[in-house]
């Protein structure tokens, strides 16, 4: 699962938006591209599941960062978002 900040809460709750690697705080087990993985708050509620654009070794090494900065990570760039919101369900 990936664990989000207040500002992802939000942005995916009540903004219809896609969960970008900023708002991510922690990775919680082994998953890879395409794979679908839920989007839990601070207190580790299910708040929505999508399917990944990267995994999760992947979102470890990108997680709080701005998009801008994930091929400096990586070394390449999938996506802008981990979960684009057109392939997230709000829980």
């Amino acid at each position: 699962s990936l664990h989000i900040d207040e500002g992802a809460v939000k942005a995916l709750l009540h903004g219809g938006k896609s969960l970008l690697p900023s708002g991510i705080t922690a990775v919680t087990g082994v998953f890879e591209v395409g794979d679908v993985v839920y989007c839990v708050d601070s207190d580790k509620k299910k708040l929505a599941k999508g399917i990944t654009n990267y995994s999760s070794t992947e979102i470890e090494k990108i997680k709080g960062r701005k998009t801008a900065d994930v091929e400096k990570a990586l070394g390449y760039r999938y996506s802008d978002e981990v979960i684009h919101r057109d392939n997230l369900v709000v829980l």
